[in-house]
């Protein structure tokens, strides 16, 4: 995993990032969000009257602290879990797929006991690939070099 290129949707144009503690809380936790799937970074920008995606590329320092969720696992979706409730991990980095709007409904569900984990697994299916890379440190935000920033036509 060396170098690689990642999007980031926004309102702006961000030329250097930073870590985001929102009242909303993450997948992966508190950070600066990215993926490598340029549509779907277009998709996060046109939740915004005005939409950008920001382009950066990553030089990834192997001495951070990085987790890779290949595929979605058990494991996975404990980390979510963790996540979501605001219990903290010491990762710099975290990769893998993301909850959509419909996955998240359904990880609400199971905490709350509605459905099973097993239910779960069997509604969990994406309908198109995602992805997402969260810069969790000022360490790793250090990776990111940024290249440009466009306007996301409707």
């Amino acid at each position: 995993m060396g170098k690689m290129t990642v999007y980031h949707g926004s309102y702006a144009v961000i030329r250097r990032p930073r870590i985001i503690r929102g009242r909303n809380t993450k997948d992966f936790g508190p950070g600066f969000y990215c993926t490598v799937i340029r549509e779907q970074a277009e998709r996060w920008a046109r939740r915004y009257d005005t939409s950008f995606v920001n382009t950066y590329t990553v030089y990834m320092n192997t001495n951070l602290r990085i987790l890779e969720f290949k595929d979605m696992t058990e494991e996975w979706l404990d980390f979510i879990i963790n996540c979501r409730n605001q219990i903290g991990h010491t990762y710099d980095i975290v990769i893998g797929a993301m909850a959509n709007d419909q996955i998240y409904n359904y990880i609400a569900d199971y905490i709350d006991g509605i459905i099973t984990r097993e239910q779960f697994w069997s509604l969990a299916r994406f309908k198109y690939p995602t992805h997402q890379i969260n810069f969790c440190t000022p360490e790793a935000l250090g990776c990111l070099e940024f290249v440009c920033g466009r306007e996301v036509l409707r």
